[in-house]
C-alpha cells in the first residue's frame, strides 16, 4: 500500500486518458453517478471541488436508478472491478430505458455489457488493487467524461498538474504520528460543509484500511445535534478536525469552541490545517494524509491494510 500512496499523483493523467474519446452528446438536466464504496468517491468529491455546475450531479449508491433519472440524464456507472451487482443493475436499467449511459471500470461484467450494447466505457488501470486506492483514476475518467459533455468546466490541466503539485512523502510522518495517537481509539472526523466529502472519505479509509469503526460529520450541522453527545461520552473517541483557512469565519470559531469543549470532556482532539494552493490540492493533500494515518494505524495493529475479508465473505453469503 505504501507504494500505492506514493504513486497516487500519477493516477489523474491515466484516468483522463482512459476517457479521451468518450463524448456523449445531448442536453442534460442532471448527471446520475452510480457506484458503491470506493467506486462512488468521484461523485462525492465533485461536490467539494467548487465547480460552477450547470446541472445537478447526484450520487446513487443502491440498486437500479433513482427516480430523478430520466431520458434527460447522463448516467455514469462506476464499478472498479466491473462486477458490483448494485451498479450492474443500474447499468442494465439505463440500457433498458435507453438513457445516455457511460461505464467506468477496469474490466469485468460492466465492460462486457457496455461492449455488447455499443455504449462508451472508460477502462482505467487495475494496478492499485482496491477501488478506494484508485480515486485518481476514477476522478480523472469521470471528470473527462463530464468535460467532453460540456457539463463542467475544463479542469484537465489542474488534474494533470496534481502529478507535480502533490507530494505524498511530505505527509507521511504527520500521518504516522497521528496513527500513533489513534491506537485503541475511535476516530471521528469533522470538516466544514465545503469539505464534508473529505471527512467522509477519511472515515472510509479508517474502516477499510485500519479495519476499525470510525465516524464523520460536518460543521455547522453537527453543532445542532451530534455535539450533544459530548455530554455523556461512552467510548474512547479521538476527534480529527480538518480546517481550511478559507472556511467561513463562524465555522472556524465553531471548530475552536468544539475543540475546547471536547478537551474539557477529556476527549483527544487534533485540529489539522488543510494544505495546498488550490482547492483541489487541499482536497487531495488531505486525502493523502488520511491514507498515511490509516495505513500506519493498520501497521500498529498488525493488519493488512489492503484486504477486506469481511466484505468478501459478506458478498459470498448474499
Amino acid at each position: 500500500m505504501k507504494d500505492i500512496i506514493l504513486n497516487f499523483p500519477k493516477q489523474f493523467k491515466a484516468g483522463i486518458e482512459s476517457a479521451l474519446s468518450i463524448k456523449v452528446k445531448g442536453t442534460f438536466s442532471n448527471v446520475v453517478i452510480c457506484g458503491l464504496g470506493g467506486s462512488a468517491l468521484p461523485g462525492s468529491l465533485l461536490s467539494d471541488f467548487g465547480l460552477n455546475l450547470k446541472i445537478p450531479i447526484i450520487t446513487h449508491r443502491d440498486y437500479g436508478l433513482p427516480k430523478i433519472a430520466s431520458e434527460n440524464s447522463l448516467v455514469i456507472c462506476i464499478s472498479f472491478s466491473g462486477n458490483t451487482e448494485e451498479t450492474l443493475s443500474a447499468f442494465q436499467e439505463a440500457i433498458d430505458k435507453n438513457y445516455k449511459t457511460v461505464g467506468v471500470c477496469t474490466g469485468g461484467k460492466l465492460k462486457q455489457m457496455a461492449e455488447e450494447n455499443n455504449l462508451p466505457v472508460a477502462i482505467v488501470p487495475n494496478d492499485c488493487l482496491q477501488p478506494r486506492f484508485g480515486t485518481g483514476y476514477l476522478m480523472g475518467a469521470v471528470s473527462k467524461i463530464l468535460i467532453n459533455a460540456g457539463i463542467i468546466s475544463n479542469i484537465t490541466e489542474e488534474l494533470v498538474e496534481m502529478e507535480n503539485s502533490l507530494t505524498p512523502k511530505n505527509f507521511e510522518m504527520q500521518g504516522k504520528n497521528l496513527a500513533n495517537k489513534l491506537i485503541d481509539k475511535i476516530p471521528i472526523i469533522y470538516a466544514s460543509n465545503q469539505f464534508k466529502s473529505v471527512a467522509k472519505i477519511w472515515k472510509i479509509k479508517f474502516n477499510e484500511n485500519s479495519k476499525i469503526m470510525a465516524f464523520w460529520n460536518y460543521f455547522p450541522e453537527l453543532n445542532h445535534n451530534e455535539m450533544v453527545g459530548l455530554t455523556n461520552l461512552k467510548a474512547n473517541f479521538h476527534f480529527i478536525i480538518l480546517q481550511d483557512n478559507n472556511d467561513h469565519e463562524k465555522n472556524k470559531r465553531r471548530m475552536e469552541l468544539f475543540c475546547q469543549i471536547a478537551k474539557e470532556k477529556k476527549a483527544e482532539v487534533d485540529l489539522i490545517e488543510m494544505q495546498g494552493k488550490t482547492k483541489l490540492e487541499k482536497i487531495f493533500n488531505a486525502l493523502l494524509l488520511g491514507d498515511w494515518a490509516s495505513y500506519y494505524l493498520a501497521q500498529n495493529y498488525g493488519i493488512d491494510p489492503i484486504l477486506v475479508e469481511v466484505i468478501e465473505k459478506f458478498k459470498k453469503q448474499l
